[in-house]
Parts: C-alpha cells; structure tokens; sequence
C-alpha cells in the first residue's frame, strides 16, 4: 500500500501549447464565473485531489454519491461535487455544449463538456450528506440560500491552476507532494488535517500518532474555506510557521490544502482521506467530531463524536489510508506534561483550555499560559485578536423617524471622541443619502440597498479598528441581520432599539414627514403606510420619552463599558 500511494496520479491538465489554443477558442465559449467554492473544488479536479473523479459530476454519479456514497461505476466518494449555476444561466446552455470557466478576474481555467443539467432536490441532499436539512449546518445554508439551484455535470479539461499570491511555497499539488515523499525516502506519512491553529496539546497528539505509525508526519491544513467564524488562514499560516521547528526537521512538513471543506462529519472524515490518499500519504489522523460543524438548530451536536472514526475505519482499505486514532490529549499538572485523557494518573490535577475560554483570554487580553500554546503562537493570535478595548466596532441605532437616534447618536460620538484611541465615525442617514446614496429613492428595495451599504461602510470601520455609529431607521429584522452578521466578521455589533413610540414620534415630527405621510403625499412611510419590525433581542433598548439626551448616550456607554469595549 505505502509504495503505491508515490507513484504519478492522473491530472486534467492538458499540454502547455494546447492550453494556449484552447484559450484562444474559449473566447467564443458561454462563460461561467466561478464561486469561491468552485474555484476551490476546480483546482483539486484538475491536479487529482479529487481523483478518480475526471470532472463535475453526472447526474447518475451524484445520486450515487447522495444515496450511498458511490459514484455511478461503485467507487466509493462521500461528497457531491457538482457544479451550480443559476437558473439564468441553465436556460442558456444545453448537455452536447462546452462552457469556459473562470476565476472572479474573469481569468479560464477550465472547459467543462456538460453532459449533464438537472434540478436537483436539496432538501434531500442535505438530509442524506450532512444528516439532517438544518440551517444550522454551514454547508446546508450554503446549500440553500447561496448556491445555484441548477447543476451541471460532465468532465473538465484544465487550462491552468487557479492563482495564489500567498504562501506560493507552502502550496504542493498531489504529485508535487508524492514527488517529495519519493525524494526524501518517506515510506509512511501520516496526515493532520486542521481548521485551527496548533497549540500544544496538538503537537503532542501529532507527535505520538507519528511515533505510533512509525511514519513521518505531514502538517496539512486547509486554507480553502472552513467555517464561519474560524481564524483566518493567513493568521492560521503563521501560527504553524511558528511551531514547525517545534518538531523534529527531517521527518515533518508543512503543505497547505485549496479545499473547501463542507463540515460534513463522518462523510467528510473519508472524503478528507482520499484527498489525503491521492496527495501520496499512507496514514491520517481522524479526531473526536472531525470536520463537526458544532450544534445544530436544537442546540446538540449534529454528529457523534465518534461517528467518524467510526466510518472512516469500516471504509479504510478501500480508501487506501490507515485511520490513526486522535488521542484527546490533557495536560497533567504534577507531571508537567501532556497525557491521552485515557492515561492520566490517578489522583492527579488535568488542565485544559476551550476554544471559547481561549477567545476569551485573547477578548479580554488575560494571561494564556505556556503549557497551554507556544508563545510564538500566542503572540500571532494577539495580533488578529486584539483584546476588545481596542478592536473597532459598531452602535448600530434603530428606530422610528424622529424617535432621536440622530441626536442621541451625536451626543455618543462627542462623549466618545472626548475619550479618545479611536476614530469615530457617524454614518448618519442624511450624510449617507447625500454621500453614498444619492440615486436612491425610498422604496422597499432602495431603503434596504441604503442600509447594506451603510452596514458596509460601517464593516471596513469596524475592521480597521474604529468604532462606526449608524442611526438609520433600518425597519426590516432580516437586512439588521445581514447588517449584523457583516460587521460580526470584524468586531462587535452592538444594536440599540430607540423605542419611542408612534405617538410620541408623531407628536414630535421635527421634520413635518408624519403629516405629510398622513395626507398621502409620502408613499411607504415607516410607521404609518409601512411596517417596522422591532427588534426582539437589541444589546439594548433606550426610551427617550422624558429623559433627556445626555441620559441615553451614557446608556450606550455604560453598555459598551459593560462588553469590554471601552476602558472604564
């Protein structure tokens, strides 16, 4: 097995000077602009990642696929990997055509012969490949509210790889890897597949998995896409610079991995050991939850922690890779050191550290100790993760016309800018319409677009450290959440719900736009000719009636104070 796994594997590449051809001819070809998943999914086509699949798959290989993780000829492969368009452009082409496919630079890489175009049933999908039609899941979102809904399946002849402009010399394709393997006499590799940086509880498992398998170890994180909210991969890159020359130089490497992962659990346990297997390695690492998306809608994990290993073992010799088990490792304190959790001492004292204690260590800026991580890990992720008194971040204020939020949005900005550290903008609806907007007008559609923009602003604020103060009336819950999950990439989301009544809103009308509403002459007004939805669950909610200005800002600020973005 171990030798088999070094030979050349099959590519979809063709020659230099046919590729040069063929992108001359493809200027005629229908064009396809590919996601970032795509593109992702494209590049391990095309350099045998995904071998044996020779292109996007058929409608029969994908019901296969679905229903019993095999391919149309009986070949195991646990993921769809389909190509989705919309329906705009199904309606173009046909099954007998050729498409170009490119990057968002609009850049071939590929011609896909489509012999195949169906609709297919995602809710079924989902059930069968991810367990359950859950929102909840990543994948089963992106399933249904981002990807196309027409497939198209059929083999892909590749142009060229996909660019990079990071870490080139980290990036191996399968038979680059196999060729090091080959070059460096390495019999046996073991796999560490990883989302997360490395900490020191990861090194020893890596460690003793290697030592175990008698195999020299491949540190092969993904950098495609992962989950919402995980480090970014450049931070990631970094932290495993950092501990590489923790392990011994001759029998460990370090090589990055253009995968999109889905999150899938056990699916994606096998499917993550034929990508490993065609990259030349002959053992992999499979953890508790691999690949696990975390809770599902009803707050329990969507897989059994050990439902991977599980179906990664009864599946090994067909896939060609032994499974090595991933060993929970938990420092004991006497000791001084690492232990599987199965062997620790009797009587003896185990720390360990969260994900979520350790983000907030890094939050708030408190100490996180040498056993836990390397400092020269630690000190990248400080880095990313400032503690939140100095991260940027946003007041978002909602509420009726004339409800105050410009006003107290303004006594908030001064008191702030009083504070200093940070810069402070107000995105103020008026300086918006006039700055940014100006071709809007107040329709459903043209508020909506106003907002998102106003949320967009505010997210490369938020980003670049300083703190944006948005006072539109923002009467739609699903653009305030489209807002709030655009910001949260960067830094807080604080939402303030300026509850003034109507009544009050309306005997105020500083502007005289209630009586004009009143009269007809303002179509779809917000409060009388249209709704607002209020917010079931803002950081906090401001009456203005009889309290003054001053009082509200200082709310805001007591409640920013209260969530560690601002020093008392």
């Amino acid at each position: 097995m171990s030798l088999l796994n070094h030979a050349p594997i099959p590519e979809l590449y063709v020659s230099y000077e046919s590729a040069q051809k063929l992108k001359h001819e493809a200027a005629a070809l229908p064009s396809w602009d590919l996601t970032q998943r795509q593109v992702c999914d494209l590049e391990l086509l095309m350099n045998g990642g995904f071998w044996p699949l020779k292109g996007f798959m058929t409608q029969a290989d994908y019901q296969g696929v679905v229903e019993k993780m095999r391919l149309a000829d009986g070949t195991l492969f646990p993921i769809p990997i389909t190509l989705d368009v919309s329906e705009a452009f199904a309606e173009k082409v046909a099954p007998g055509q050729d498409i170009a496919l490119r990057d968002a630079e609009g850049v071939i890489l590929a011609i896909l012969s489509i012999t195949d175009k169906w609709v297919p049933d995602k809710a079924h999908e989902a059930e069968k490949v991810f367990g359950a039609d859950d929102l909840a899941h990543p994948a089963v979102n992106y399933l249904h509210n981002t990807a196309g809904k027409v497939y198209l399946g059929g083999p892909i002849i590749g142009i060229q790889p996909p660019v990079h402009y990071d870490f080139k010399a980290r990036r191996d394709t399968p038979n680059e890897l196999r060729a090091l393997f080959r070059k460096l006499g390495w019999r046996k590799v073991v796999a560490f597949q990883t989302r997360n940086p490395l900490h020191r509880a990861h090194q020893e498992l890596t460690f003793r998995a290697a030592r175990e398998a008698e195999a020299n170890l491949l540190i092969h994180p993904v950098v495609g896409m992962t989950k919402p909210g995980d480090v970014d991969h450049f931070t990631r890159v970094r932290c495993y610079e950092a501990v590489l020359d923790k392990y011994p130089a001759q029998t460990t490497a370090l090589s990055l991995l253009n995968l999109a992962m889905r999150m899938a659990g056990p699916r994606e346990a096998v499917w993550h050991g034929i990508i490993r297997r065609n990259h030349g390695c002959t053992h992999m690492i499979v953890g508790r939850d691999h690949a696990g998306p975390g809770k599902n809608s009803q707050g329990k994990d969507f897989y059994d922690p050990y439902a991977a290993q599980e179906l990664f073992r009864s599946h090994q010799a067909e896939i060609g890779i032994e499974m090595v088990d991933f060993k929970h490792m938990v420092y004991v304190q006497e000791k001084a050191q690492y232990y599987p959790a199965n062997e620790i001492p009797e009587g003896s004292t185990v720390l360990d550290i969260s994900g979520t204690e350790l983000r907030r260590r890094l939050r708030e800026g408190l100490e996180i100790p040498e056993w836990f991580s390397f400092p020269e890990v630690v000190a990248e992720l400080r880095k990313t993760s400032p503690p939140r008194s100095k991260q940027g971040f946003t007041v978002f204020f909602t509420g009726l016309s004339g409800s105050g939020k410009s006003t107290i949005a303004n006594a908030l900005m001064v008191k702030l800018m009083e504070m200093g550290g940070r810069p402070v903008t107000l995105l103020d609806g008026d300086v918006v319409r006039k700055h940014l907007s100006s071709e809007l007008g107040f329709s459903k559609e043209h508020r909506d677009i106003n907002i998102r923009r106003i949320g967009y602003v505010a997210s490369e604020i938020t980003k670049n450290g300083g703190i944006a103060i948005c006072a539109p009336i923002a009467p739609y819950a699903a653009t305030r959440r489209a807002v709030r999950e655009m910001i949260e990439a960067f830094g807080a989301f604080v939402e303030v719900h300026v509850a003034t009544s109507l009544e009050e809103c309306e005997r105020r009308d500083r502007k005289g736009l209630y009586k004009l509403a009143r009269e007809g002459k303002i179509r779809e007004f917000t409060g009388i000719s249209d709704p607002y939805e209020a917010p079931e669950a803002p950081e906090l909610r401001v009456d203005t009636e009889n309290v003054d200005v001053d009082h509200c800002a200082h709310q805001v600020l007591l409640k920013l104070e209260q969530m560690g973005l601002i020093r008392a």
